[in-house]
């Protein structure tokens, strides 16, 4: 099984903003699969379905984001889960807004839920999708990621989440080296794509 992770505030007020785009892209997920994510098991809303061929539980922690950690590891404690089998779908603000990168593991960089995360599981060889976020910003780091987005920016949002899930399927089918070689991608001022460094 595959344990795909979603990270975001619960609550209406949080719904449609930055920070929250692991909530929107497993939304999307689970939309396209028809996977209902409405059971409240280990502090999250979780559903269970078949993506690609493979069987997965789709996880929403209802924590808050800085506690993350406690529902990551409740899932993974209560399933045995390899640590391999786990994808974290998370909001970047290094990243430029709109571009997606896999990663098979590393630090948490600023974001505080892959911080707690990391720090529950006591280990971050663990597979993660971040969405780029980043733009100029005349405003703190909290006011600008827990901000909704502008009219311009939404298209390239939903975009990069339509991205993030053909990620994910292309991981689990193929294999995380295929999935970053096809969607670690920018593109150049020629207008086509190379490979992120």
């Amino acid at each position: 099984m595959y344990i795909i992770v979603g990270l975001g505030n619960p609550g209406k007020k949080y719904e449609q903003t930055k920070h929250n785009i692991g909530f929107i892209t497993l939304d999307y997920l689970a939309d396209k699969y028809d996977i209902k994510i409405n059971k409240i098991k280990h502090k999250a809303l979780v559903g269970e379905g078949t993506i690609s061929g493979q069987k997965v539980l789709l996880v929403k922690p209802q924590t808050y984001m800085n506690l993350s950690g406690n529902s990551v590891r409740e899932v993974m404690d209560y399933y045995k889960a390899d640590l391999k089998n786990i994808v974290v779908i998370y909001d970047d603000v290094d990243i430029p807004m709109g571009r997606i990168r896999i990663r098979k593991k590393g630090s948490a960089g600023t974001h505080n839920g892959m911080r707690s995360i990391i720090y529950d599981l006591q280990e971050d060889g663990f597979p993660r999708i971040r969405i780029g976020i980043g733009a100029e910003r005349k405003m703190g780091l909290a006011g600008y990621v827990l901000g909704g987005f502008r009219k311009e920016e939404k298209t390239l949002m939903e975009d990069a989440v339509e991205r993030a899930v053909k990620a994910v399927e292309c991981m689990l089918d193929k294999g995380i080296d295929i999935a970053m070689g096809e969607y670690n991608i920018k593109p150049s001022s020629e207008g086509d794509a190379k490979k992120d460094e």
